[in-house]
């Protein structure tokens, strides 16, 4: 889904995650508020697949990319394994609901999370 909104950036943003996220939704009316156009890539449709994951990592640590506080993480019941890195990388391929939301790809770059004093310094 591609939401277009009139700015002058040359590159469109991406926000990967779930429509239903409420994260996903403040950065949607975030981004809507300021007329920054984005790229909405669904989990649920599209999810992150080994290659991707390796590439965010490549630009923000596991800890930050992997959401240990979501229901799917105590579903799995993933604290009982006490994960490394490795292990979480490759949860993270195997489980979407275990990437921390939005993952938002900009300029070569990767912010991961809501968090409006952010957003706000950057755009």
């Amino acid at each position: 889904m591609k939401t277009k909104f009139t700015n002058n950036s040359k590159n469109t943003l991406k926000i990967y995650g779930i429509k239903t996220c409420g994260s996903v939704k403040k950065a949607f009316k975030f981004f809507k508020e300021k007329e920054i156009e984005y790229e909405f890539i669904d989990f649920k449709v599209t999810p992150a697949d080994a290659k991707q994951i390796e590439s965010w990592l490549k630009k923000v640590d596991i800890d930050i990319l992997f959401n240990n506080r979501g229901r799917k993480y105590r579903d799995l019941k993933l604290k009982d394994l006490n994960l490394d890195a490795k292990a979480k990388e490759i949860w993270l391929s195997k489980e979407y609901l275990l990437v921390k939301r939005p993952v938002i790809e900009f300029d070569d770059k990767v912010i991961v999370g809501f968090d409006e004093d952010k957003y706000n310094e950057i755009w």
